[in-house]
Order: C-alpha cells, then structure tokens, then sequence
C-alpha cells in the first residue's frame, strides 16, 4: 500500500529524496553539494507553465522545503519567479496557526509573488486556502478567485479549494457547495477533473455526517444511494474515466475518490476497472471518512478482485 502526497509523480518522488536533510559526513562524500532548494528549482523549470502538474508539485513541495531552504533561494536569486513563488507558498502553508503578524506576511508574500509570475495561479491558490484556514469569510475571497480562474479557468487544485471551502466541514452548507460542484462541472469540457467536483461534494457531504455522529450518522449510508448519486457516477465515468484525456496531476486522487463512491454505491462491477487502474496507490480522502480507511480501501480492492 502506498499513502504518498505525491501520488504517481516520480520525479517529484525523486525530488523530495533529493532535498530531505542528511547528517553532514565528508569524509565518507555524503555532505550536501549542492544547496536544498536546487533541485526544486529544476523541478519547476522542466514543469514549466503546466498549471496542472506545477501546482501539485508546489502544493506537496511547500509541505516537505523548509523555510529557511525556501528563503535563501529568494536570497540568492530574488529575479525568479519561482522562488518568489515557492516562498510565498511554503509560509502560507504554515501560517494558518501562527500569529497575525505571522498570516499577514503570507499574504503579502503570496500577492507579491502572483505579481512577480502574472500567469500563474499557484501563490493566489496558496492565499485562497491561507484565507479559508483563517476563517475569513468566502465572500472576501471572490476577487482572489476570479483572478485565479482567469489565469487558469479550470485548475483542479483551485476548485476543491473553494470546495472546501463552501463545504459544511468548512464555512459554508451542503447547497452552496453542491452548487457550486455542479456548476464547474456543467461548464467543464469531456476529460477534465472537474467533473467529479459534484462526487466529491458528496463524499464532503458523507464525512460531514458521519463526524456528527448521532442517529443522522446512522442513515448516512443512504447519501450513496440517492437517485443524484447516480447521475454523478455516470457523469464521472462516462466524462471522465472512459475517456481518452491524458491523465492530470492529481488523477490517483480522482480515481480513490471514484473508487470509493462506487463502492458506497454497490457498483461494484464498475469499481473494479477502478480499482486495477489505483493499483496500490491509496489517497487518505475519501476513505478517512471511514472508521480504518487503509483496511477499507483493501477490502473493497480485493473484494472487487483487482488486487
């Protein structure tokens, strides 16, 4: 079983080998040549302006770069982009639980860098979940939104986002997010990940219940077999897994969320394709909604006989 961040992506795999700390030894040649943030900065120049891919390998990057790695990167070359931009991302990441002082040097990081890489969406996401940690109200985040999406109009990572932040585990309700899944994904063309937005608000919408606990958490089973479940299964399998798009970034995220809504389903005859085309590449959401999410996801895996 493999919970990876970076999911299928070795040369992100690679990348975080490459810049984790090691004991300081000359004599035996392992010292650190060259400086921490080197091979980030490779990393991102090869991916160039794919939106896609560069804001998941900045996303699990800013987790795993230390600030100080991030901020003599700025020092030694403060004209690029993209160390203005890992920066940024690596404090807002770490901001949420930090001081006011703290956040708002994020923030001011996070605006800077969208200035100093005007076509990229990744600082803006970046302070769009800064923001939605903070609790700060979604409808001051409106103008950080449509300059995202004006920048890259269906960006995966920005729309669960915003996801999330509508979503009842977040500051918003069951209907706004809803909504707002169903309307990105009505707009979105055949192959894109945004068609799964209305499942993953369900399963948004199956944790939130099940975390109440209660007599609703009993009956929460009952959200899989709701007659709109149906139609985003379909949606999703037909716009989605059985087409010919190129597979995205974050696709092994997509294919656990769509493995597990089947399987809450009973379809089980569809999971199956699913299942074999996961392998062993298990994503902790959807499935930490359950009591013991690795021991469910290989029930269901080899119960479908894709294992």
């Amino acid at each position: 079983m493999r919970i990876r961040p970076e999911l299928d992506d070795r040369e992100l795999r690679q990348v975080i080998t490459d810049i984790r700390p090691i004991p300081p030894f000359p004599a035996l040649g392992v010292d650190r040549i060259r400086p921490a943030w080197q091979p980030v900065a490779d990393l991102l120049d090869a991916t160039g302006p794919d939106w896609d891919r560069r804001t998941h390998r900045v996303s699990v990057l800013s987790r795993v770069l230390s600030p100080a790695a991030a901020d003599h990167w700025v020092d030694y070359a403060p004209d690029s982009p993209d160390a203005v931009v890992m920066q940024a991302c690596v404090e807002a990441l770490r901001a949420a639980s930090g001081t006011h002082r703290v956040v708002d040097r994020a923030q001011t990081l996070c605006v800077r860098a969208a200035h100093a890489h005007p076509r990229d969406p990744t600082p803006l996401i970046a302070l769009l979940d800064l923001m939605r940690a903070c609790r700060v109200p979604s409808r001051r985040a409106a103008a950080i939104w449509r300059e995202i999406i004006s920048r890259d109009p269906d960006n995966r990572a920005a729309h669960h986002v915003v996801l999330r932040y509508l979503s009842p585990r977040g500051y918003g309700s069951v209907s706004d997010m809803t909504t707002f899944a169903w309307h990105s994904a009505s707009r979105a063309p055949v192959g894109s990940p945004l068609v799964l937005l209305p499942l993953t608000a369900r399963a948004e919408h199956f944790a939130h219940v099940v975390e109440a606990g209660g007599t609703r958490a009993l009956g929460a089973h009952r959200i899989w077999h709701e007659k709109a479940a149906a139609s985003e299964l379909e949606l999703a399998l037909n716009n989605w897994f059985h087409t010919s798009a190129p597979p995205h970034a974050e696709a092994i995220s997509d294919l656990n969320l769509l493995a597990f809504a089947l399987v809450r389903a009973r379809w089980l005859t569809e999971a199956t394709e699913v299942f074999q085309r996961i392998g062993r590449h298990m994503t902790m959401f959807p499935w930490d909604a359950l009591e013991d999410p690795v021991k469910a996801f290989t029930y269901w895996r080899d119960r479908t006989g894709a294992a």
